[in-house]
């Protein structure tokens, strides 16, 4: 199988190249990526917490999935295809906001990416990929905001940076 490659991006979001996933995040390369952030009628959030043995991150709890769109790729059909992949579901799903982060992680790697935010409704239990994702559960979004202040180190980094600048965007209550 040859290895995933994302969208090169500028700060306009427009596609300039494309290159192997490990490559952009070795050399910190500005890539297009989504973030799905999943709601049930409580306006409870389906957090995951990600899998032992991913590149980064690994067992922090994040948004409900996430990745890297593919080349002719909308971002709704990216949100869908990774959500069905790693959550064993798919829902509607709106593009809400985006933004330009870089977080640099202690394997070396770094992530910096033009993400997507992605948002949708959903009432059952998902049916996790255990190649993706280790946990999952509903957490009301004020209880999420607590939880971050008191234990930062359980929550990837784009996650935060999410919760943070673009709570407004987020909460449904």
């Amino acid at each position: 199988m040859t290895e995933e490659r994302v969208i090169l991006v500028n700060e306009k979001d427009e596609q300039i190249g494309l290159m192997p996933k490990m490559e952009a995040h070795e050399k910190a390369l500005l890539h297009r990526a989504f973030s799905v952030f999943i709601f049930n009628n409580k306006n409870e959030l389906m957090l995951q917490q990600r899998a032992a043995h991913k590149y980064h991150s690994p067992l922090l709890w994040a948004n409900t999935c996430c990745s890297h769109q593919r080349e002719g790729e909308t971002n709704i059909q990216a949100g869908k295809r990774r959500l069905q992949e790693e959550m064993g579901f798919v829902t509607e799903l709106e593009d809400t906001v985006s933004f330009i982060y870089k977080a640099p992680f202690d394997n070396g790697l770094t992530e910096h990416e033009f993400d997507h935010v992605l948002i949708g409704n959903y009432e059952d239990a998902p049916i996790i990929n255990p190649d993706e994702v280790a946990a999952w559960k509903w957490m009301p979004l004020e209880e999420v905001k607590e939880d971050m202040l008191k234990q930062p180190e359980i929550y990837t980094e784009w996650f935060k940076i999410i919760f943070d600048k673009f709570y407004e965007h987020i909460n449904r209550g």
